[in-house]
Formats: structure tokens, C-alpha cells, sequence
């Protein structure tokens, strides 16, 4: 495989790494202040999603390094991890809404990625190619893991009698916790040594003259990356606990329903994938697509409900995940249909139709229940 270093030198620095510098400065502001004012929170607010965006970018650059299969499992871990920071931040508030952040927020990242991004990437990739080839096994793997970790996070707690509904006791967290991690790793095992052909992208002439001029970094790059990466993630984790009281005041202000802040959190830490997932699907790479976002639904709930758990067990904070009624209708509606798209090893646009229809008739519901 080419690489574009080999042609022309490649730049170790860049705007990218100036702009982490920077977010790290105003990190260093907030903190300094201690108090965040009404007319300071916008501009940190900007400065977190741009946090965001260059740490995903950041996981990217790594990830070209690695390849497709790791790196769609690079870019998962930096999602959570920011997720998790922001949920922590929320959840340490105290407020009533604070018990269930962590269970809105894994549940819209769920919905985000099985309706929204799929969604978008079957319909732009369906317009343009009239039907998308994937691998069923590797995306019925990737699908499958999302409902075993959806069921055991999201729908039991609202069937034990240890505790009151929607809640698990201390040894049952324990045990969840424990189970997800271990079925993460399961995927991420098959994805990486086992089944790695799987999860690659179906070869096509285009797709390889694309992976000839494809731009894979240098080593020197890669760990340059890496420590903007690291950088970027202190950022966001640092500005999100400083905004956090200002975030909640704001929805409360706006008469906005309970469950926006977890849509909001989602739907920020998902929109550089989104990108990612929706170019690849311009490209024919529907398993990339796929990679990505049932890849981070996946690792949203493994990853971020055992450490939100053992916050809350520290803490001694209550954590309710159960659903309610109408989110286990969504919830249902969504694994059924994602079974029947990813059953035939071809997507094509209407799939794509009938997802979106769910995540808008889910967003409906939620702003008029």
C-alpha cells in the first residue's frame, strides 16, 4: 500500500494540534476562574465540542495508522471515554435528573446509532449505489452484542426484586458490569485476531485503487496524535465538569424535557463518527459504516455503564437503567428492524428510510410525550 509520506514530507504539526493547545489553554482559564458566568459558558461550550471534534480527529489519525478494524475500535473507546466524562460531571450534581443521565444517555447513543447513523449512511449509500454489500456476519455479530448489552443495561432492571424497578442492587451492578466488559471484549476479540475478515470492507476494484492513494501516517505522526488525543480528552472531561451546572440550568430554563441533556450528550460525542461513518458510505464501505456505529453503541454501554457503576457504588448514588414503557417499545422496534436490514447482506435506502423514521419518531416523542 502507498504511502502518501513517501511522495512528499509530511507535516508533523498542524492546525488540528494548535487547536488541542488552545482548548487546553481555556481549560486552564475555566479552571483558574472557579465560577463560570452566563456570558463565559457559551464560549466554553464552544470550546468543548471543539474539544470533541479534534479528539475524534486525533483517534482518526491513529486509527489510519492501525487500520480499519482497530481503528473503528480506537475511535469507540475515545467516544466513551468522553461520554463517560460527561455523564460522571452530571451525575455528581446531585440533582434528581442526575440518577437517570447515564441511562438517557446510553439509551439515545443506542437509538443514535442503529437509527441515525445507519440510517443515513443506507440512504446517501443506497441513492448513490442502489444497494450496499456487508459482511451478515460481521454486522449480525456487532448487532447482537448491541442487544445482549442492551437487555442486560437497559431492560432486566426493570424485572428485579432486589430493589426498587429500574434499579440494580450493589451485587447485581457488580455482575453486570463485569459481564458487559467481558462480551466487549469478546467482539472486540473476534473484530481484531479471531474473525478479523468479518468486519473489513467488501473488496471491490474502486475501493482498492482508494486504499493505494490512501494516506497512512507515519509513526512520529501517530504519537504526536496520540498525545493530542490524550490532551483533547482532559479537556473535554475537565470542561464538562466545570459546565455542568450551567447545562442542567439551561434545559431547566428552557422548559426542555428531562431527557434532552442525555439526546444532547449522545448526539455530540456521536457527530464526528457520524461523519466518518456517512463518508464511508459514500464510498461503498457499508462495513466500515457499520463498524463504526454499532461498533460504538456497542462499546457506549459496555464501557460506560461499568464505570458509571462503580462511580455510583463509591459514591453511594443511586443508578436507575431500566426503561420506561415507551422506551422499551422504541427499543424493541429498533432490534427488529435492524435484524431484518442486516439479515440479507445488502442495504439499500428504503432500509435506511424505515431507521430514520424510528430516531424521528423517537426525538417526536421525547419533546411531546
Amino acid at each position: 500500500m502507498a504511502n502518501s509520506s513517501g511522495s512528499k514530507k509530511e507535516k508533523l504539526f498542524d492546525s488540528s494540534h494548535a487547536v488541542s493547545i488552545l482548548c487546553g489553554i481555556v481549560l486552564a482559564v475555566v479552571l483558574s476562574l472557579g465560577h463560570i458566568s452566563p456570558w463565559i459558558a457559551p464560549i466554553a461550550i464552544l470550546f468543548l465540542a471543539t474539544a470533541v471534534m479534534m479528539a475524534v480527529h486525533h483517534a482518526e489519525v491513529i486509527a489510519l495508522r492501525v487500520g480499519p478494524s482497530l481503528g473503528a475500535l480506537i475511535l469507540a473507546l475515545s467516544v466513551t471515554v468522553i461520554e463517560v466524562g460527561l455523564i460522571v460531571s452530571l451525575m455528581s450534581n446531585d440533582t434528581p435528573d442526575s440518577l437517570m443521565v447515564a441511562r438517557d444517555t446510553v439509551f439515545s447513543a443506542v437509538i443514535i446509532v442503529t437509527n441515525g447513523i445507519m440510517g443515513v449512511c443506507l440512504l446517501i449509500g443506497g441513492l448513490k449505489f442502489k444497494e450496499l454489500g456487508f459482511h451478515v456476519g460481521g454486522a449480525s455479530s456487532l448487532l447482537s452484542a448491541l442487544v445482549v448489552l442492551s437487555g442486560l443495561t437497559l431492560v432486566l432492571p426493570n424485572f428485579t426484586t432486589s430493589t426498587v424497578p429500574g434499579t440494580y442492587s450493589t451485587a447485581q451492578l457488580i455482575f453486570v458490569s463485569i459481564a458487559c466488559v467481558f462480551l466487549y471484549f469478546s467482539l472486540v476479540f473476534s473484530q481484531t485476531v479471531t474473525h478479523k475478515d468479518y468486519f473489513e470492507p467488501l473488496s471491490t476494484q474502486k475501493e482498492e485503487e482508494l486504499e493505494e492513494a490512501e494516506y497512512i501516517p507515519s509513526r512520529q505522526r501517530a504519537w504526536i496524535s496520540f498525545a493530542g488525543l490524550l490532551l483533547t480528552l482532559c479537556v473535554v472531561i475537565g470542561l464538562a465538569k466545570a459546565l455542568s451546572p450551567s447545562i442542567e440550568a439551561g434545559v431547566n430554563a428552557m422548559g426542555a424535557p428531562r431527557t434532552l441533556v442525555g439526546i444532547v450528550i449522545a448526539l455530540l460525542v456521536l457527530a464526528p463518527e457520524t461523519w466518518a461513518a456517512v463518508s464511508a458510505a459514500r464510498t461503498n464501505q457499508l462495513q466500515t459504516s457499520l463498524n463504526l456505529a454499532l461498533g460504538s453503541g456497542a462499546a457506549s454501554i459496555a464501557l460506560t455503564v461499568p464505570v458509571v457503576s462503580v462511580f455510583s457504588i463509591m459514591t453511594d448514588r443511586q443508578l436507575v437503567l431500566g426503561l420506561d414503557g415507551k422506551g422499551l417499545v422504541f427499543l424493541i422496534m429498533t432490534f427488529i428492524t435492524g435484524g431484518l436490514t442486516l439479515g440479507g447482506g445488502r442495504g439499500t435506502a428504503l432500509m435506511g428510510i424505515m431507521h430514520l423514521a424510528i430516531l424521528l419518531a423517537f426525538l417526536a416523542l421525547n419533546f411531546i410525550p
